[in-house]
């Protein structure tokens, strides 16, 4: 665990000594809140739910950007090698990444709680779908991350990295949509509804704690982090 710690601090140095996380954080609050605020004051009704609704387009967006160097980078420095010979273990070194990027979404998502504190001086906000947005957008984006993981293990380069993991990350959002089922049998338009990042995000956003869609996720997010750790020990041999 000490081991698994000290990476994920030493990846969270790395942000924030590089651009790469200043950028991301000043296009991610700047795109969310002007998004926001567009429309807010036209809905007269002072509620988060406008917010959290435009979070997984922008995530779309801003998590492959994140992602793309991950492994990618490794691969092409020729830093992997490093890591396949070093003591720490690969499950690990994918658990330090991990969790150092979690860290990171979160910092970000906490960097927006102003804008609900600014909206809950304006009017009775619903705390409780507040809190529930949050906890649906870290999940939802900790998913994103764990595609992204993957992909970029998947790839040597960035850019093709960042491209299919912001397709993939669509697909996964938008294929429970109805717009997509709507011509599909039951049987695997449900099927559908159930792998979609997007259908069990509209579902916190109601404000439900379904504990489905918790075990949906750490499902989803455990299944990618394990793909992850197979295509390097492949990578390795």
């Amino acid at each position: 665990m000490k081991k698994i710690w000290a990476l994920a601090k030493k990846e969270l140095r790395i942000y924030f000594n590089s651009p790469i996380a200043y950028i991301f954080l000043v296009a991610f609050l700047g795109l969310s809140s002007w998004i926001f605020f567009r429309t807010f004051f036209l809905a007269g009704q002072a509620q988060m739910r406008g917010f959290f609704e435009i979070l997984p387009w922008i995530f779309l967006l801003l998590i492959p950007s994140l992602t793309m160097r991950i492994w990618s980078e490794e691969f092409r420095s020729g830093t992997i090698e490093t890591l396949f010979t070093s003591s720490i273990s690969i499950p690990a070194a994918v658990a330090g990444k991990i969790l150092a990027s979690f860290l990171f979404l979160i910092i970000c998502l906490l960097l927006t709680f102003p804008l609900a504190i600014s909206v809950g001086t304006l009017g009775n906000l619903d705390w409780g779908a507040v809190a529930a947005g949050y906890f649906g957008a870290f999940f939802l984006g900790a998913s994103f991350i764990a595609l992204g993981f993957f992909i970029s293990a998947a790839t040597k380069n960035q850019i093709v990295a960042f491209i299919l993991s912001a397709f993939s990350c669509f697909l996964f959002l938008i294929i429970g949509s109805q717009f997509v089922i709507f011509s599909l049998p039951n049987f695997l338009g449900n099927f559908c509804r159930f792998i979609s990042l997007g259908t069990h995000f509209d579902s916190m956003l109601r404000g439900v704690f379904d504990t489905r869609d918790l075990i949906f996720y750490f499902s989803f997010i455990s299944l990618f982090l394990f793909l992850n750790i197979e295509i390097l020990q492949i990578k390795k041999k």
